[in-house]
């Protein structure tokens, strides 16, 4: 789909002969009678933060349970760093490296903020079964002693290391935020999907936050794709913007390309 002042999206890779992270092709998704997303098309390269904006009911949360998994396509595919997950659970696709944080915080309350983010590590098990248990194998041992390693390292990239003993529901909406973001990422992923990641937080909390994203993307080298409504923090943050309108592309670019985009400023940014 091409619009006045908009890039082709056929050409909005900015490295067309790589793999991409997260390829969508085609994605469609109806309720009923209403199509909340129409040939949805983009790619998402490693180490890029695409954003994704629109207005109110443009389809960017129901395109994130698409990706994810959680909501089934009418039609489409979903390809991760290749491979076709369009028919994997959530849980397999979060397993091959899909990461997500919700619009609503979500973590464990009742936890600790270090346990939190080690539950996340949970899933890979301990090697050796009931037996390994029982004996403490020293692989065992081994095996717990890396992963805490690995949780003290995202937690001192996420600034929480000062907190990391004190329960995750006790904690004030900054700083769980940045639990979610920490538990999302201490099993490396290949593609993170962050919903509103700024949602209650104020202005040196949400320049922290940002900071966070820049480092994930440089550090662990994976692909971020960014809903949010604070257009300014998406136009510092992505290297690309992709906007929705009414559950179509309307356009993809570079933050200056989409500010100076007249059917987004119509669309979107309420300019005549």
């Amino acid at each position: 789909m091409t619009v006045d002042g908009a890039l082709d999206t056929a050409n909005q890779d900015p490295a067309d002969d790589a793999v991409p992270a997260l390829s969508l092709s085609g994605i469609t998704v109806r309720f009923g009678g209403i199509t909340a997303l129409q040939d949805v098309n983009l790619r998402l390269h490693a180490g890029e933060v695409l954003g994704l904006i629109g207005p109110n009911g443009a389809g960017k949360t129901t395109l994130f349970d698409a990706i994810s998994g959680i909501r089934l396509l009418n039609a489409g595919r979903v390809e991760l760093a290749g491979q076709d997950v369009t028919r994997l659970t959530a849980v397999r696709r979060a397993r091959r490296g899909l990461r997500r944080t919700f619009q609503r915080v979500q973590t464990f309350g009742w936890l600790s903020v270090e346990d939190n983010v080690l539950a996340a590590l949970e899933w890979q098990g301990g090697g050796g079964g009931l037996v390994a248990d029982l004996v403490s194998f020293p692989t065992r041992r081994a095996r717990e002693a890396r992963r805490r390693e690995r949780v003290a390292e995202v937690l001192e990239l996420c600034g929480l290391t000062s907190v990391r003993r004190e329960s995750a529901g006790s904690l004030p909406i900054g700083l769980a935020r940045m639990v979610e973001l920490a538990r999302a990422i201490v099993d490396t992923p290949q593609v993170l999907l962050l919903d509103e990641p700024t949602s209650g937080l104020d202005e040196t909390e949400a320049t922290r936050l940002g900071e966070r994203i820049q480092d994930i993307r440089r550090q662990e080298g994976c692909a971020v794709l960014l809903v949010e409504h604070d257009v300014g923090f998406v136009m510092r943050q992505c290297d690309r913007i992709v906007v929705l309108h009414l559950g179509e592309v309307l356009a993809v670019g570079e933050p200056p390309e989409i500010q100076a985009n007249a059917a987004v400023r119509a669309a979107y940014l309420g300019d005549d």
